[in-house]
């Protein structure tokens, strides 16, 4: 999982990419692929 700034870049890397809310942080997650999992703060 990467940890960065700013997740707007992350989330067009793939269709399947969510941004999603939770416990204060944002993530972007994805149930196809896997690996483009990402937090911020």
């Amino acid at each position: 999982m990467k940890v960065r700034n700013s997740l707007r870049s992350l989330k067009q890397r793939h269709r399947d990419c969510r941004l999603v809310r939770r416990k204060g942080r944002i993530y972007v997650i994805n149930k196809t692929q896997r690996r483009f999992k990402a937090r911020q703060g």
